[in-house]
């Protein structure tokens, strides 16, 4: 073979092998690079949330169960005062005000703390094990409702991913798997179209992960300056040192508890003595 038909041979194949990419593929390979990063960002951002949640969640049924179920009989006992003393005095309208709040109250705190009188005692404790916290991420990344910029996926993500938070926060790693493999095999997960589209696709999905990942923190910041969350940090800090805060709460709502019951009685004998 000629030695100029071999250069041109080599030439062509060197050519072929070292093709530059075109500016959209080259744009569109930066962006699902920036995309990936984002993702597993937001998947630990989502953790962290959904750790936070249940963890108050968890506490929230701890304090109701030592200490909410106190109040509500502190809020029985006010509301019943303030009747005695409405008809003891029925023309006193602050009486008759207090009596009406004290009601509210009352209704309010029995129906917060039924509800969770009804939670089994080992969901007072949320303790997620790694394996769990990585299984979470994982979903996160692959079936979060953010990363689809399709409405219609959107729901059916939404709906994923409340299955997901539930399987969680039950510390339900076999259901976590279930869904991992349900997703896995389902057609949601089956990609397409040309560079243009898959482009503006990264695109916004960058623009949908960003907003989320603002809205947790938003979220996390608001749950992290709520009271429950003050309370559940002052109790962590006595159980280091050997301090039952819950315990000293109870106790002294049932001194106060005592000391109205004992005022309750007195009201009722000046109501009958009249």
């Amino acid at each position: 073979m000629p030695m100029d038909e071999k250069r041109g041979i080599a030439f062509y194949m060197n050519n072929k092998i070292i093709r530059s990419k075109k500016p959209e593929e080259a744009e569109l390979e930066m962006k699902r690079a920036e995309l990936a990063a984002l993702e597993s960002e937001l998947a630990r951002y989502e953790l962290d949330l959904a750790t936070l949640q249940a963890e108050l969640r968890a506490f929230n049924l701890r304090y109701m169960k030592v200490v909410g179920i106190k109040f509500v009989r502190l809020d029985e006992l006010d509301a019943l005062i303030s009747e005695v003393l409405v008809q003891l005095n029925p023309t006193v309208r602050d009486f008759a005000e207090k009596l009406e709040q004290a009601r509210k109250r009352a209704q309010e705190s029995a129906r917060t703390v039924g509800a969770s009188q009804l939670e089994p005692e080992e969901h007072t404790r949320f303790v997620p094990t790694e394996d769990l916290k990585t299984l979470y991420r994982d979903l996160a990344k692959m079936l979060h409702p953010d990363l689809s910029t399709d409405e219609e996926e959107r729901v059916r993500r939404t709906k994923w991913m409340a299955d997901v938070n539930d399987a969680y926060q039950r510390c339900d790693e076999a259901r976590l798997q279930e869904i991992r493999t349900e997703w896995e095999t389902s057609p949601e997960t089956v990609e397409g179209d040309d560079i243009g589209a898959e482009l503006v696709r990264a695109i916004r999905k960058i623009a949908q992960v960003q907003r989320r990942i603002a809205a947790i923190q938003s979220e996390t910041t608001s749950l992290q300056e709520s009271s429950i969350f003050h309370l559940k940090i002052e109790v962590e800090k006595g159980e280091k040192t050997g301090r039952d805060v819950l315990a000293a709460m109870a106790s002294q709502a049932d001194q106060q508890i005592i000391e109205k019951e004992a005022r309750l009685k007195e009201l009722i004998k000046e109501l009958h003595t009249e």
